[in-house]
């Protein structure tokens, strides 16, 4: 059930995270032009280098209309995501804050796809000589983080409901009671 309490977190931490994301894609934009040119900040480690990804994530590309294909999935994954924000239970403060963070990182490269077909802002450059991972922009990282945190909170919510089935297997206590012609 969702409560304020639960509001206040989940909130913020979009207003922050999709304003940062916002932020750095404008200065990215604006400083380091032209376009696949790396600026080192840490030696050859991190650099900054703006690039456009039409695609999603490592550059995934599904042809021409790979824009309006990803807008779609991402509102699509934002309505599920918005289903669990109201199903969390009051102070669950991991799965909110997972919750927040990928919606947060999806709706930073939504607004970039549906702002410009050049596709989404992308300035994060790490790697070592020339093994570098893909570039990757703020929203990228929140949407990462939080769904590595969100899929170890479903997998302890998993862990948990399976723990208290076989203690309730053990003990003889039903679960939940079951009338002729309910559906199971």
């Amino acid at each position: 059930m969702q409560s304020r309490s639960n509001a206040a977190l989940f909130w913020p931490v979009i207003v922050i995270v999709a304003a940062l994301d916002v932020v750095t894609k404008a200065i990215a934009v604006r400083e380091l032009m032209p376009q696949r040119v790396p600026h080192e900040l840490l030696g050859n480690t991190v650099r900054f280098t703006l690039v456009y990804n039409p695609g999603a994530a490592f550059g995934l590309n599904l042809g021409s209309q790979s824009r309006w294909i990803f807008t779609a999935l991402t509102i699509v994954a934002l309505v599920i995501l918005g289903r669990l924000y109201r199903a969390t239970q009051r102070g669950d403060t991991a799965r909110l804050l997972a919750l927040a963070l990928v919606c947060a990182g999806a709706l930073g490269n939504l607004f970039d796809r549906l702002r410009s077909d050049l596709g989404v802002v992308d300035f994060i450059d790490v790697g070592l000589s020339d093994a570098r991972w893909p570039t990757f922009n703020v929203a990228d990282m929140a949407v990462s983080v939080g769904a590595v945190l969100l899929a170890w909170v479903l997998w302890q919510e998993d862990h948990a409901a399976a723990a208290a089935s076989s203690s309730a297997q053990v003990t003889g206590v039903p679960l939940a009671r079951t009338e002729p012609g309910d559906l199971v």
